[in-house]
């Protein structure tokens, strides 16, 4: 924030965010911005603004999830190591569950084109437009995995972020520099082992799917969250990316 044209930038998108709900407030919180925005203290704004939830998250379109329920319309957020589920109740109550990265076993992103009903299978008639999901494996308590999908054109974005926050966690988790990966990763030279690379707990689960990877234990814990009326993707999908995650954690006795 010392550079003046970056920190005018970084406000003005700050405020944008907050203006249109992306980043949540109180009204104690939105208060104080108002007054801090009143007197042009722009540092002041942003490290405010910085301890609000969904603060330098990506959002994305609204889109379809079975969380809560079946063909339930979510709007998605991704940052600080979740994916944010975000619904309207009837009531216009906001309601939001966060899944957390290190929860989730493994994702993959999926392509199909749905028939519609009362048609053929025959090839190339009848199709509708490409469908992409994103659907990942959730612990959610010990020895209980589920699965929860996102129906989204962004399905494949979305991967792309989980696969960052997991870089960002085993970088951490080594002693080294997110600074330095960053570099890395726009000069195109980061690699997926240089993330993992320091990590030397035995792996905890491994996949039957020939096409997933070993899963590696990382030592801190995170709460699990609450779900209902959740079912397992569709396996009928015509192309996949499935993406095994070295920063899945499991559940002891002690966190139940």
């Amino acid at each position: 924030m010392e550079n003046r044209v970056g920190l005018n930038l970084l406000y003005a998108q700050t405020v944008s965010d907050i203006e249109r709900g992306w980043i949540l407030v109180t009204k104690e919180q939105h208060r104080q911005l108002k007054s801090l925005q009143e007197k042009v203290s722009k540092k002041e704004f942003l490290r405010l603004a910085q301890t609000l939830r969904h603060y330098g998250y990506l959002r994305f379109d609204a889109c379809v999830a079975d969380f809560p329920e079946k063909d339930c319309p979510v709007v998605v957020s991704a940052g600080n190591s979740e994916l944010s589920l975000q619904l309207r109740l009837p009531g216009q109550q906001l309601r939001e569950g966060s899944f957390r990265v290190t929860r989730m076993r493994c994702w993959r992103v999926t392509s199909s084109v749905p028939l519609p009903s009362g048609s053929t299978s025959s090839p190339g008639r009848g199709r509708g437009e490409v469908r992409l999901e994103l659907a990942f494996e959730y612990l959610m308590s010990k020895d209980r995995l589920q699965w929860v999908t996102i129906t989204s054109p962004q399905a494949i974005m979305m991967s792309i972020c989980l696969q960052s926050m997991v870089d960002e966690l085993m970088v951490k988790k080594s002693g080294g520099s997110i600074r330095k990966m960053l570099r890395r990763r726009v000069g195109g030279t980061l690699r997926r082992s240089d993330s993992q690379q320091a990590v030397k707990s035995p792996p905890l689960l491994e996949s039957p799917d020939a096409t997933r990877e070993s899963m590696v234990k990382l030592s801190s814990k995170l709460s699990a969250v609450s779900l209902r009326g959740i079912g397992s993707p569709s396996t009928d999908a015509s192309a996949s990316d499935v993406h095994g995650n070295f920063a899945f954690e499991g559940i002891g006795d002690g966190d139940l």
